[in-house]
């Protein structure tokens, strides 16, 4: 099964989020887990040539169940309809940055950055941007940066964090809620044969962003 072949049952998957139709394609699912991890292991090495931190990491660590959980949702379906793994050499459930991989049919990603920190971790990441502008300036500003991830943070304040100067001249960087960057891909882009240079070197811009991050989220950890 390739790439074409996991988005496929995501869509028929989509069309059918139900335990018993789930439980009849259990086969097919089994084949996609398969398929997703062996491109986990494959990105893994890739990753592993430019930042060594990851090369102790599993597939099968990296992933994420596809069972929903319902308890308080008012959306019942049971299963995600997406498929993702999450390279971090601290493990999944760290708020160490690391190398997210999204598959799902319309919505494929390459993410990374820190998301749901703890209120006093985003503050001292805040205050590491701010002491530090320069140098997070140069990763983030650089074209090759940005040629993947234009945007810093998922969401942002409408105002600028109190105790920072209102005349600071890059507010963008202070009012984000999240430090996460992503780059959104289309379905095709697993279609080019050379599709994994391509998440090689999104990765590996990822990583100067994901340093600078983590040198302030370790404190914590």
């Amino acid at each position: 099964m390739e790439i074409a072949g996991i988005l496929d049952f995501l869509k028929r998957l989509s069309k059918n989020n139900n335990r018993e139709w789930f439980h009849e394609h259990k086969p097919e699912y089994q084949e996609v887990q398969k398929t997703f991890e062996e491109l986990l292991s494959v990105v893994i090495m890739r990753i592993a040539l430019f930042d060594e931190t990851i090369a102790h990491v599993q597939p099968k660590d990296c992933t994420f169940r596809i069972y929903r959980d319902i308890r308080f949702s008012s959306d019942k379906s049971p299963f995600k309809t997406y498929i993702s793994g999450y390279i971090n050499a601290h493990g999944k459930k760290s708020y160490h940055c690391g190398y997210y991989l999204h598959l799902e049919p319309g919505n494929c990603m390459l993410a990374g950055g820190g998301w749901c920190m703890l209120p006093g971790m985003l503050k001292a990441v805040r205050q590491s941007v701010y002491d530090n502008i320069d140098e997070f300036r140069s990763i983030v500003e650089d074209p090759g940066f940005k040629k993947y991830f234009p945007v810093i943070g998922e969401s942002h304040l409408k105002i600028l964090p109190r105790n920072f100067p209102k005349d600071f001249p890059y507010p963008q960087y202070l009012k984000c809620k999240d430090y996460s960057v992503v780059y959104h891909i289309q379905d095709s882009f697993y279609d080019n044969p050379n599709f994994m240079d391509e998440i090689a070197a999104v990765f590996r811009q990822l990583k100067r962003f994901a340093d600078f991050i983590n040198y302030t989220i370790d404190d914590f950890e």
